[in-house]
């Protein structure tokens, strides 16, 4: 048993530091086959966020190489990959990182459950957050439904200790056969946009920390006073790292804390931020079908529309309402949106255009290369109303004021607006170099008009929820 190697079954959990998985394997002093499996979980993933997944998984397995190891690919459900692979290597284990979404829940526990009946060791550890969700608990041992409390009973609690870094994995005397990264066209689906995104990615590990690092050292200064300015660049873009486990959360909190310990003005917001994604990953974990169902019944007879012709104005940047389509824009050449924008583009969807908050939900799953189901799905019920902890349904995000507040000079707005431009900036142009060629679009169109007039629209907002079925 002693020399039967050991399956680390890799999913988002890309690098070689605080990786408890990994710890297990490379301690055991037996051979290491680190492995990961395109199954349906991948197969399921928006278009930019299995663009982004392939270019995580490409660049990990060139980190492995460099300690000596590789990463083998597979593609096909879970449970058959795996014991094809401990046919082929005589396995003696497999293990992995928790992940904490229904769908992968239900893969692990039958996988778990189906390798150990068969006589292998299969193991899970401590995933991509800094605490287990059924861990935090509130005084009367259920979860929280607040942040607030949460954050404070966060802050009293010490992770798991330690992030130290892999330096090696035993190898296997001979390697499975993998299969071909390219071959699997990750990023098919992202057609034209895929080149354009890449500019504005960071893959990798080191990717991550070449954010995180003068982030911490500079940035958080102003964190605190300027994170909402979407054109002000003071956040530390890890968000898209974290949702293929490029850096770990434990790393960035320790990190964080450090400096707030060195009095860095602006550390311990950026601390809570990093909080709130643990929340929502608690809450997703208490209740699962947070992102397909009103966390609060009572909105379940609100008059929201389907999918519609102001929701299509929507997707493609074009409702006249130059805040909204800025942000709507930013998606498309980067892969992310700045969260004060996520959270107007969102508002005016669910509240001006009175359109269900998963139809926006559903599409930020396809665009976003930080693509993240817990955080996504509580924020778009946060800003609907219709979530845990959620802004009160009359505070509608009006664009106009949220400009003057947040893009005073409009900034943001002509970084990525091009008509009427005399000299458009190049990401306003770069929108219509990604964005699919069926739309039409071109920078030499007029600006479109108004879908409807805001404060017609807020008062529509405010008379479907007076009027809405209880």
């Amino acid at each position: 048993m002693a020399e039967r190697p050991i399956l680390l079954w890799l999913r988002r959990d890309l690098r070689l530091h605080d990786h408890p998985a990994m710890d297990f394997a490379a301690g055991s002093g037996r051979p290491v086959i680190p492995i990961f499996i395109h199954d349906e979980t991948v197969a399921d993933l928006g278009a930019a966020a299995r663009w982004r997944m392939g270019r995580a998984v490409a660049s990990f397995a060139q980190r492995l190489e460099g300690i000596g190891s590789r990463l083998i690919l597979r593609r096909g459900p879970a449970l058959a990959v795996l014991r094809a692979l401990v046919a082929e290597t005589g396995a003696g284990a497999v293990c992995w990182s928790r992940l904490y979404d229904p769908a992968s829940q239900a893969r692990d526990s039958a996988v778990k459950a189906a390798l150990r009946a068969e006589g292998l060791r299969a193991e899970s550890f401590p995933g991509h957050l800094l605490f287990e969700p059924w861990r935090v608990e509130t005084a009367t041992g259920g979860p929280y439904r607040v942040f607030t409390p949460y954050w404070r009973a966060l802050k009293g609690r010490n992770p798991r200790s330690g992030v130290h870094t892999v330096s090696a994995l035993r190898p296997p005397t001979k390697w499975p056969e993998s299969e071909n990264l390219e071959r699997w066209q990750m990023g098919t689906a992202m057609n034209r946009g895929a080149a354009i995104v890449e500019r504005h990615a960071r893959m990798g590990v080191g990717g991550a920390f070449a954010r995180l690092d003068p982030f911490l050292e500079g940035g958080t200064g102003e964190y605190r006073m300027r994170r909402d300015s979407p054109a002000e660049p003071v956040t530390s873009g890890l968000s898209e790292n974290l949702t293929y486990g490029e850096i770990s959360a434990l790393a960035i909190w320790q990190a964080g804390w450090r400096r707030l310990e060195e009095g860095a003005q602006g550390a311990e917001t950026f601390l809570q931020e990093l909080a709130w994604r643990e929340f929502a990953w608690h809450l997703f974990y208490h209740f699962p079908q947070l992102d397909r169902q009103n966390w609060r019944s009572e909105w379940d007879g609100f008059p929201w529309r389907g999918d519609n012709d102001d929701a299509e104005a929507w997707r493609r940047g074009m409702t006249g309402e130059p805040f909204v389509d800025a942000a709507m824009r930013e998606m498309y050449v980067t892969g992310t949106m700045h969260n004060r924008a996520r959270m107007i583009a969102a508002s005016y969807l669910t509240k001006h255009l009175l359109t269900d908050w998963r139809v926006g939900l559903g599409w930020f799953a396809e665009c976003l290369t930080d693509w993240d189901p817990a955080a996504n799905a509580m924020g778009w019920q946060w800003v609907a109303g219709s979530g845990p902890d959620a802004a009160p349904y009359f505070r509608v995000f009006n664009p106009e004021t949220q400009a003057k507040k947040f893009d005073m000079k409009g900034a943001y707005r002509a970084k990525f607006i091009a008509e009427g431009a005399r000299a458009p900036a190049p990401d306003a142009l770069q929108f219509f170099a990604a964005c699919p060629r069926a739309w039409g679009l071109s920078a030499g169109q007029p600006y479109p008009e108004r879908r409807i007039g805001l404060d017609e629209g807020r008062r529509r907002a405010l008379s479907a929820y007076e009027n809405r079925v209880r």
